[in-house]
């Protein structure tokens, strides 16, 4: 899943949402107070998701929120799951 960003820690945090974003590439201590949420929740291909960035330092990570179904996929589980505690007669 391609993102918009930027690890670097030579370069300048940056927050040009929803362009790109350059963040460092490990978090610090400041993080757990001051992460706030930037932009709406998105949706890609299989999820849903937002970005989350920290006011002091700018560390920035996408956050997955939740997957979408695969409809198909879940047709399928369902059939086999309807048959797969059945006994056949040649079970006896």
């Amino acid at each position: 899943m391609a993102t918009i960003v930027e690890y670097s820690d030579t370069k300048s945090p940056l927050n040009r949402y929803p362009h790109r974003i350059v963040s460092p590439s490990h978090s610090g201590p400041c993080c757990f107070s001051e992460t706030e949420a930037v932009g709406p929740v998105e949706h890609g291909d299989r999820w849903v998701y937002r970005y989350k960035r920290c006011r002091a330092c700018g560390f920035t990570v996408r956050v997955v929120l939740r997957a979408i179904p695969d409809a198909a996929l879940l047709a399928s589980v369902r059939t086999i799951l309807s048959t797969a505690f059945e006994r056949t007669s040649a079970d006896g």
